[in-house]
This record gives C-alpha cells, sequence and structure tokens, in this order.
C-alpha cells in the first residue's frame, strides 16, 4: 500500500493545474499535485500579453472572437469547440477577480483591453505585462494554504498506473503514477482520478521561450498509457524572443506589436511590409516564416523590434516588466531597437480530449496546453492560451466530479511498488547530455519553422538510434529526472516528426515546401505509441 491516496492527482502547476486543483478541493475532494519544480515555474507564469474575451460588447462580439480563432487556425479547429471557448471566457474573467486578480483597468474603471496579432478587436484583458505572475500567484497561493490539497514540489511523474497494465481489474481506468521524489526514490501515488497538465515541449527545441521544465512529459506519459496524439506537427514559433547573449529564453509579448511595435531589418527596412494585409499584426505563423526567410536569406542572426516611436512615458507604463528586463541587458526600449528572433513557443497539437478534459481512457483527464480539444487548429490565435486554460481547469472538475460519484473504487487495490532491484547508477551521464543536445538540434535544423521531406526523413532516422541508446539506457540504469525527461523528449520528437510525415499540405503552423499547397478539406493526423519506433 501507499501513503499517497487522493481523490484526484494532478501532475503540473501551471493555470489549468493549480486551478483545477482549487476546483476540486473546494468541492471537497482531496487532490495531490505533483510538479517536477516549484509552483513558481510554468508556462503559465511566463505569459506577459494576457487573456482573449470578448469584454466591449459595443465594438466586440463572440462571432468576431470565433471568426478570427478559425482564420488564425486556418480552419483546422472544430467551430462549435471554438464556441465552446469564446462563450466560457467572460465568466473566466469575472471568477479571476472575484479569487482577487487585478486586471489592469482604463481612466473609466473598465478593462484595459489590449491588441495582439490576428484579432480584428482590442479584447486581451491583461495585468500589466505580467498577467501570468499575477494569475498564478493569486491562484497558488490560495491552492497552497487549502488543507484538502496537498502539492509535492520537485516530484516527476514517471508513468500512469491503468488496470489493464497491471491487470488489476475488469474494466481499464487509471488508478494512480509512479512518482520520483527529490531522493531519487520512485513512490506509488494511488489515486480514483488523475488529471494531465504538464503543459507544452518547447524543450524539444535549440531555441524556445519556455521554461525549463516543458519537455512534454505529459504527453510522453499520456501515450505511454493509450491516448493518441493529435496535431503534433503544429508548434508555434512566437516571432519575438529577445535575442541577447545575456538572456536567454525570454519572451518579448505581441502586445507590444499590438500597441505599434514595428518589425524591421538590421538595415531599418519593415519585415512585413507586403507580406500580409494587417503586416506586423498577422498571425503567428506568418510573422514567424516571414523572420525565418529574412534570416536565412540575409545572413543576420535577429531582427529588430522597433518601438522608439511611441515614446518612454507609455512604454515604460505599459511595459513595465520587458522595459526592466532590457534594461538589464543595455537596451532602453524608449530609444533602442529590440533584437529578436522566432523560437517554439506553444504545441497547438496534443492528447485527445474533449473540451473538458475527458479522454479514452476512463479517470484519466487533460486540460491546458497538453490538450488537443480542436480550440487551437493550425496555428493558436494570441491569448487564447490562458482562455483555454481558464475554462478547462474548472470545467475538467465537473466531470472528475461526476466521474468519481458514479464509480465505487476498491479501498484496496493490488498496485505494485515500484521495483528497482539490480539496477545500478550509471557511470556515463554524458551520454543523456549527448543525446537530449543532439535532439534538440536535429529537430530545430530539421523539423522547425520550414520542414522538407528529405528533413523530416533525416530526422527520423536519427531518432531511431537515439531512442534505441536511451531504451537500453533506461532499463539498464537507476532512473534519474534528466534520463526521465531524454526518454518523454524522444517520444515528442518522434511524434512531431511522425506527425509532419502524415501531413501532405502546408497548413498554418506546418510548412512543407514538398507540399507547398493547402489541401481542400482539414483534416486532423494522429499518431498512436504503437506507430512509434520499437
Amino acid at each position: 500500500m501507499t501513503k499517497f491516496h487522493s481523490d484526484l492527482l494532478v501532475i503540473g502547476s501551471g493555470l489549468s493545474g493549480l486551478g483545477a486543483a482549487l476546483h476540486a478541493a473546494e468541492r471537497g475532494l482531496t487532490v495531490a499535485l505533483v510538479t517536477k519544480n516549484s509552483v513558481s515555474v510554468s508556462c503559465s507564469i511566463e505569459a506577459q500579453g494576457g487573456i482573449a474575451s470578448v469584454i466591449d460588447i459595443q465594438t466586440d462580439s463572440f462571432s468576431k472572437h470565433i471568426s478570427d480563432t478559425i482564420n488564425a487556425g486556418v480552419g483546422l479547429n472544430k467551430p462549435e469547440i471554438v464556441e465552446y471557448f469564446v462563450r466560457r471566457g467572460p465568466e473566466a474573467i469575472k471568477e479571476m477577480e472575484l479569487r482577487g486578480i487585478r486586471f489592469t483597468k482604463n481612466s473609466k474603471g473598465g478593462f484595459d483591453l489590449g491588441k495582439e496579432g490576428g484579432h480584428s478587436e482590442r479584447r486581451v484583458v491583461h495585468a500589466g505585462d505580467i498577467t501570468g505572475q499575477q494569475i498564478i500567484s493569486v491562484v497558488a497561493q490560495e491552492a497552497l494554504k487549502h488543507p484538502l490539497i496537498s502539492i509535492y514540489e520537485n516530484h516527476t511523474a514517471v508513468d500512469l498506473i491503468t488496470t489493464n497494465k497491471f491487470k488489476i481489474g475488469s474494466d481499464n481506468r487509471v488508478v494512480g503514477c509512479y512518482v520520483l521524489t527529490p531522493d531519487e526514490s520512485v513512490e506509488l501515488f494511488a489515486a480514483n482520478t488523475v488529471l494531465l497538465a504538464t503543459g507544452g515541449c518547447g524543450k524539444v527545441y535549440l531555441y524556445t521561450s519556455n521554461p525549463r521544465v516543458t519537455s512534454g512529459d505529459g504527453v510522453a506519459i499520456g501515450m505511454r498509457a493509450g491516448l493518441s496524439a493529435i496535431n503534433m506537427e503544429m508548434i508555434q514559433f512566437h516571432p519575438t524572443i529577445l535575442h541577447h547573449e545575456k538572456a536567454t529564453s525570454v519572451l518579448i509579448s505581441e502586445a507590444l506589436r499590438g500597441e505599434g511595435g514595428i518589425l524591421k531589418t538590421v538595415d531599418g527596412n519593415p519585415v512585413m511590409e507586403g507580406v500580409h494585409p494587417l503586416k506586423d499584426l498577422a498571425p503567428r505563423d506568418i510573422v514567424a516564416r516571414a523572420i525565418d526567410a529574412h534570416l536565412k536569406q540575409s545572413g543576420d542572426d535577429f531582427i529588430y523590434l522597433d518601438m522608439t516611436h511611441l515614446g518612454a512615458d507609455f512604454l515604460y507604463k505599459r511595459f513595465p516588466n520587458i522595459t526592466n528586463i532590457c534594461k538589464s541587458v543595455g537596451i532602453d526600449i524608449a530609444n533602442d531597437p529590440i533584437p529578436v528572433v522566432p523560437a517554439a513557443h506553444y504545441m497547438c497539437g496534443g492528447l485527445k480530449a474533449t473540451p473538458e478534459g475527458v479522454t479514452d481512457i476512463p479517470g484519466l483527464f487533460v486540460a491546458g496546453e497538453i490538450a488537443h480539444t480542436g480550440l487551437h487548429g493550425a496555428n493558436r490565435l494570441a491569448s487564447n492560451s490562458l482562455l483555454e486554460a481558464a475554462v478547462m481547469a474548472r470545467e475538467v472538475v465537473h466531470h472528475i466530479d461526476t466521474y468519481l460519484h458514479s464509480h465505487d473504487f476498491p479501498e484496496k487495490c493490488n498496485i505494485p511498488l515500484w521495483n528497482d532491484e539490480g539496477i545500478t547508477d550509471s557511470p556515463e551521464n554524458i551520454v543523456i547530455k549527448q543525446n537530449w543536445e543532439e535532439i534538440r538540434h536535429l529537430m530545430w535544423n530539421y523539423v522547425g519553422i520550414v520542414r522538407s521531406n528529405s528533413r523530416l526523413k533525416r530526422a527520423m532516422k536519427r531518432i531511431a538510434v537515439i531512442k534505441e541508446e536511451i531504451t537500453e539506457y533506461y532499463w539498464n540504469f537507476k532512473i534519474t529526472n534528466d534520463l526521465i525527461e531524454l526518454r518523454n523528449l524522444t517520444i515528442v520528437a518522434e511524434t512531431i516528426i511522425r506527425s509532419a510525415q502524415k501531413r501532405k499540405e502546408s497548413r498554418g503552423l506546418h510548412h512543407n515546401i514538398d507540399f507547398p499547397e493547402r489541401q481542400a478539406k482539414a483534416e486532423d493526423t494522429s499518431v498512436s505509441i504503437e506507430e512509434l519506433l520499437p
């Protein structure tokens, strides 16, 4: 038996994970939340722009937000799912305010609505330029003090436990997860339901805006349990990441372009002139490709985002966090253009789920970036990510509660404890470092912003060799956090490559020079664990 048992086990501590834990505890459910770093490290907390939601009904409407989302997603979205999230946006904002989250207001006391790429109206509710920090600080504080929530920081999920896998029940369902603890022992966390809310997979690429923890763990864990991954080739590259030797993975928010920032070459020429009618406010896939094409053609290492024409008073007030970050490396955004490059930012694909987070495995739910519901399509509209996380955090708990009340759970379940008898410490950890770096380089060079059949073939050939090495290593040596991440990263990389090979067109974030045209019918790609290399 295990000392860790709960109604709900949450894996991940971004907005969807923490939010769901809080909603579940408020319903009287016991919750264990594991996160492989601290609750202060997640993609949610890094979000600068805000939450897209229809607020000003005099100029905006649900139909406009839906249309903008589908246009950005190049028709791969599911319209009914888009409407589901868009219509729940205002309620999610209201709930956040009731929790004490302070969004920036205008002189009339209403929301100071921002505008970002792909949006036809101002509808981005924000808290300065540190929206994610403001939200997570409040939600995390409530979760940490709730008596029904136990939070385990620096704990890494290893694998889910299902009744089918261990033949401990007649019907397949999830019953818990093996978790690596800070002392590098593996504990059994038993639970009647499990929520995967682990975020994205930015660290599969060499350059990313994501924090160090985003190695696609939830996707790999879910696939090994039997879930399918949908549209994993749709990796969004944010157009503007700070390019500076003293600062890495620093996002420069799209909100700067929303307020009038202009992308320019090092020679001072506008990058987006003649590329798209919306110019600098074109959807992210178009802007990222335009920058990538210019950098490859010119040989330059970066382009500039020029804000200097907007004035110091406005810039320092509207973007205090970005102002301070840039000043720390010697850039005054009121007088100096900001050097930027594209980098991996968001996973628009994910594990197959309903908008309420329900999966094909009873008792297993997903929420946030890891979930593929049909909202984002082939390219996420700016600031729809926090919208998705906020809505799913609440809606998934309704279904978790329903599941718990409609099933009987035995007091004892014969789940085997982790067994690593005969396993030794690795004498050559350099193998992990080498393969980690090689995966990130090959994904950036072969499966990046622009792809080709030959590059994808090379990537698959190389990932096969790396996967064989890692599999042998995993089963012969004691597991560590780095080894778990590397194992997961390999599965995610292979899934992205296979998904890209399946899509015989260029659409949104997936651009293949051998299939430059868009097919008439938008269809999802799907990859299961059985399709991956042995």
